[in-house]
């Protein structure tokens, strides 16, 4: 669980862990039958898209990038701001994996997942992290995931952009 005092508990992965995470989510998928394409949200999105995209033969690529406002007096109730998204046409009628990093809060997956419905695709949210103590969607979890957590997760390829305001040193151990 979430604890309220102190800063939150981080993992630190390798890329072996995101292989791991990746080889759990590939049969989970493929449970679901072909996809006609992938939208990766960016950027958290893209390597793990990347990824499953080999692993799953998806070659019709896709990005979104969503944007929320940080404004405090706006809050979690902030309406996205889509940067880049498909055209419709690309979307509709097509069987749509859509990846990113971490189901947080689960306002950008949902946000891109009622995106493509009203485009007229058939949205599957798949992230490597699940977080069902920051998610403000208590009825609604994706459709893939790789683990769940309540940990802040930094992943092998942010390591050399600092940790985003989370204290250096040693992580915690599991």
């Amino acid at each position: 669980m979430y604890e309220t005092g102190g800063p939150p508990r981080h993992e630190v992965l390798t890329w072996e862990d995101v292989d791991k995470l990746i080889d759990m989510l590939v049969p989970q998928i493929r449970a679901v039958g072909a996809f006609d394409g992938m939208v990766m949200i960016t950027r958290g999105g893209i390597i793990p898209g990347g990824l499953l995209a080999e692993a799953l033969g998806i070659y019709h690529l896709l990005t979104a990038a969503v944007d929320f406002p940080a404004k405090a007096a706006v809050g979690l109730m902030a309406l996205p701001s889509f940067i880049q998204f498909p055209d419709d046409s690309l979307l509709a009628d097509r069987k749509l994996l859509l990846v990113d990093d971490v189901w947080g809060s689960g306002r950008t997956s949902i946000s891109v997942r009622e995106r493509v419905v009203g485009a007229g695709g058939t949205p599957f949210t798949c992230v490597l992290h699940f977080n069902p103590y920051r998610s403000l969607f208590t009825k609604d979890k994706p459709s893939f995931y790789g683990a769940t957590t309540d940990a802040y997760i930094v992943y092998p390829w942010e390591i050399d952009r600092g940790m985003r305001g989370i204290p250096m040193g040693v992580p915690e151990a599991n």
